[in-house]
């Protein structure tokens, strides 16, 4: 009977011994589950914040130091000489590498004349050529200055081409592949779109280039002149005017004769006629007044 006692009190403490090993077992997965745990959350913000450090390298790399900008510029001058101030500025125009796109004058009245011009500077001699035009006015009469940021634009423009010059790479490494005429028309058709679509961005690109690198300026110049009123010498010239009354009397003379010359000639039968017919009344008419 003891023995069976002591027994199953040996038995017991096996299987307490053997729970407690079980649940220390398992507090250590748990403690290296958890450490797992967290040391790949950690390399999971690390490769995170390597991902977020390199795309803005790359952000940083995509963005130009110098920006795009459209300028523009309209000035309005009052100017005491306008042939002569629009000569000095087209000079200037020269004299900084730019170009004029257009010119014209134009008279109102004899007090007043304007004129106008486009014309178009580098960007980096814009400021000074506009302040050049200004000094070269009496007055200033109005400045308008403005500025078009095109940089993104540009960018989005250059990110367009270069997909579109690889798939242009890819379509033609297809057509040399390619073995049946049916897929060589289908990848000639494709490619000559993308050609297309490179140049269409190409001949954009070039257009806000040469926008960017040249600004445009109109300049609108006004001269008014004050005229005073004087006396018109054609109404002083006595001798002019005694030569032409001459010549116009002398000519109604020369006219009147050769009129009357005209007339007797011309009518000298009816004049014939009409002398015998007098003749003869007058005759008659002393016949009848004698006596008998």
């Amino acid at each position: 009977m003891k023995r069976n006692v002591f027994l199953a009190l040996l038995l017991s403490g096996l299987l307490v011994f053997m729970a407690s090993c079980s649940s220390s077992e398992s507090k250590k997965d748990i403690q290296m589950e958890s450490s797992s745990t967290s040391q790949d959350t950690a390399t999971t913000e690390q490769e995170n914040k390597a991902e977020t450090e390199e795309l803005a390298n790359e952000q940083s790399k995509v963005i130009p130091t110098n920006r795009k900008i459209i300028y523009r510029a309209e000035l309005q001058l009052n100017v005491k000489k306008l042939e002569n101030t629009q000569l000095i500025i087209e000079k200037k125009v020269s004299d900084y590498g730019g170009y004029i796109v257009e010119s014209n004058v134009h008279r109102e009245s004899e007090e007043s004349i304007s004129a106008r011009l486009t014309v178009r500077i580098p960007e980096q001699h814009f400021q000074k050529f506009l302040t050049d035009a200004e000094g070269e006015a009496a007055e200033v009469l109005n400045r308008n200055v403005t500025g078009e940021d095109v940089t993104e634009q540009y960018i989005d423009l250059e990110s367009r081409v270069k997909s579109k010059r690889t798939v242009e790479e890819r379509l033609l490494e297809f057509m040399g592949k390619a073995e049946k005429t049916e897929d060589l028309l289908k990848i000639s058709s494709d490619l000559s779109k993308v050609q297309e679509d490179i140049e269409l961005i190409v001949g954009k690109m070039k257009y806000l280039e040469n926008q960017t690198s040249f600004s445009t300026i109109e300049i609108t110049m006004y001269e008014n002149s004050v005229i005073v009123p004087g006396l018109d010498s054609k109404n002083l010239d006595t001798w002019d005017k005694t030569k032409k009354q001459l010549a116009t009397s002398t000519n109604f003379i020369f006219a009147t004769g050769s009129g009357l010359i005209v007339f007797f000639i011309g009518n000298l039968p009816v004049l014939l006629l009409l002398l015998l017919v007098g003749i003869g009344i007058y005759f008659g008419v002393n016949r009848m007044k004698k006596p008998k």
